[in-house]
């Protein structure tokens, strides 16, 4: 069993930047793709960005995105997700998820992710 927990959401102006961050507890990082999603209010969870267990990261194509940075501390077991220049579309609830296993590589395919965070809330407003 894995535990996430996402910490880092809040209120934050147009323009400004965030860290999230994903506290993986039950499994060491060298074992886990972790991947960043998020649902926006009446909309479907898009994922953003994932990151390997061999540190290989994919970003989503989608280029309305912005400026995203995914990264790990192995030694906190914690990955983070910052955001830069961010608009009132970034408003949205940020899950983290998991996926356990030795793989070269990440998708963003959400049904692949076995255990999911609880959600932090990131609100974009002046």
């Amino acid at each position: 069993q894995v535990q996430l927990v996402e910490s880092g959401g809040g209120l934050v102006q147009p323009g400004g930047s965030l860290r999230l961050s994903c506290v993986a507890s039950g499994l060491s990082l060298e074992y886990l793709i972790i991947g960043w999603f998020r649902q926006a209010p009446g909309k479907e969870r898009e994922g953003l960005v994932c990151i390997s267990d061999h540190g290989v990261i994919r970003y989503s194509e989608d280029s309305s995105l912005g400026l995203l940075t995914i990264s790990r501390d192995n030694a906190k077991n914690t990955v983070y997700l910052r955001m830069n220049n961010v608009n009132v579309e970034d408003s949205a609830v940020y899950f983290c998820a998991s996926l356990p296993g030795r793989f070269s590589s990440c998708e963003l395919n959400e049904t692949k992710y076995k255990f999911w965070g609880q959600g932090t809330q990131v609100t974009v407003s002046s």
